[in-house]
């Protein structure tokens, strides 16, 4: 049987959309526990507050990017005479 979709590419678009499903979950939280506080905001803090979050999660993912690259590749366990003390 021929699959057009690699495993690891459908590991990866699952991961995608279980992080997609919960983030929208914690919004759907943080939006009634809002609203339960009586708590208003602009459309322009909304703005702000989703480039807020957008950015914090870019961050986050592209730090884990290259952690999990780093260790990947091999360059957490290199040894050699860089020792800057010698």
């Amino acid at each position: 049987m021929f699959c057009p979709i690699s495993a690891a590419m459908l590991s990866k678009i699952s991961l995608f959309l279980a992080a997609a499903f919960v983030l929208l979950l914690v919004l759907a939280g943080v939006a009634a526990l809002w609203a339960e506080l009586g708590v208003t905001m602009t459309r322009h803090g909304w703005i702000a507050y989703g480039l807020g979050a957008g950015a914090s999660f870019a961050l986050a993912a592209g730090l884990f990017h290259l952690t999990f690259k780093s260790a990947k590749q091999g360059y957490d366990d290199r040894v050699g005479s860089d020792n800057l003390n010698e």
